[in-house]
């Protein structure tokens, strides 16, 4: 998810981050204006499954809205990021150019560009979600199938939006591709009017920690950029995400998108049947933490089936969630690290969520459903 509400049409400010340029005072004043809008408006800890649960009055453990630090604190680690930008590398880090608070609304050709004969999710005419059933859906062999065709658009959708990752091309050209792609599969793209997103995709560049909204700012050399893909099919959705670097990544972006990519598979690796699902967090936090990374806790992976969000939360941080995993239980996990400090802000446009400090995020996705025998992964 790219652009804000007021800048529909145009593109997001980015300024120059490496070892030897500090930002201009333009920037610098841009940066504290956009903070200043943003230090206490609240972003929930567990992202937009935590959002969703607020919003309907459902209450779980750590998932309620958490008011961002106060400003001075907000300012001050916004000034380190400044201050030892070498930290983190060289790139791009991408602001608002707006701080009008407003969403933008999902594109009319992007809807109607849905064939009549694919079948839709309920929200994909009003944007409205149904409210979340307090029980985990347990899938049996009919309903894994078609969570399988799913997953299995959403995982070709992907590889051909990572395909199209290079110097010079928008995130708006490959969220156009992939709409197509998705829909010639008789598939709808779950992202799309999804409580009103506008695109169909997900696209995050650089300090982008998620939601970034396809926009019209062309990927430079050294950018990676994460791309989230779901599909829906047959009544269920499939839903995957990766990180790709563009052209040549520094030394420090390559070590965080390996470490990600490294996190997701040891947690992968953990699950089966009678496992705790606290013990996914605490994997991707070892690891995390031992290379040097902080992992994010404003958002989650989730359940996933018939609805696009559901329980269970998986939490990929440090946690003291129940439940165990047992056969049928499908979820996604999806860990980001961060390079320093792994508290978001939430943009004016009302979805895309950047780092506080400006460093880098990666983040790697596969919905999985746990068996009899350990676990499967459906997006792979």
């Amino acid at each position: 998810m790219a652009a804000v509400a007021a800048m529909a049409n145009s593109n997001p400010i980015d300024w120059e981050g490496s070892c030897t340029e500090a930002a201009t005072a333009a920037s610098w004043n841009q940066i504290r204006a956009w903070l200043r809008f943003t230090a206490e408006r609240p972003l929930c800890r567990q992202g937009r499954l935590a959002q969703q649960l607020v919003i309907r009055g459902l209450t779980t453990s750590g998932s309620a809205y958490q008011p961002r630090n106060n400003l001075r604190s907000a300012l001050r680690h916004a000034q380190q990021s400044l201050d030892d930008i070498s930290l983190f590398g060289q790139y791009r880090r991408i602001i608002p150019a707006s701080l009008v608070a407003a969403k933008p609304s999902p594109r009319e050709p992007s809807l109607s560009m849905v064939p009549a004969h694919i079948s839709r999710p309920a929200y994909a005419k009003t944007g409205s979600p149904p409210t979340w059933e307090t029980e985990i859906p347990i899938l049996d062999e009919e309903e894994i199938e078609c969570l399988q065709a799913a997953s299995e658009v959403a995982r070709d959708a992907l590889a051909l939006g990572g395909s199209m990752v290079r110097a010079g091309v928008t995130t708006e050209a490959i969220d156009d591709e992939v709409h197509k792609f998705i829909i010639s599969r008789d598939a709808y793209p779950s992202c799309l009017n999804y409580m009103g997103f506008p695109r169909s995709i997900c696209t995050s560049v650089n300090n982008v920690i998620a939601h970034g909204i396809p926009g019209k700012r062309p990927l430079e050399d050294g950018d990676f950029v994460n791309i989230d893909v779901t599909a829906f099919k047959r009544g269920f959705h499939g839903d995957t995400s990766a990180t790709f670097g563009v052209g040549q990544v520094d030394p420090p972006g390559v070590a965080l998108m390996e470490a990600t990519r490294e996190s997701l598979e040891l947690a992968i690796q953990a699950c089966g049947p009678g496992v705790l699902l606290a013990t996914i967090g605490e994997v991707i936090s070892v690891h995390a933490e031992a290379l040097g990374y902080s992992v994010s806790q404003d958002l989650t992976g989730h359940g996933i089936g018939r609805n696009f969000h559901q329980n269970p939360l998986i939490c990929h941080h440090y946690n003291e969630e129940p439940g165990e995993m047992v056969p049928g239980m499908a979820f996604t996990i999806e860990p980001i690290l961060c390079q320093g400090v792994a508290t978001g802000i939430q943009w004016p446009d009302g979805w895309t969520i950047t780092t506080t400090d400006g460093g880098r995020s990666a983040q790697f996705e596969h919905t999985v459903i746990i068996t009899d025998q350990g676990v499967e992964v459906l997006t792979a």
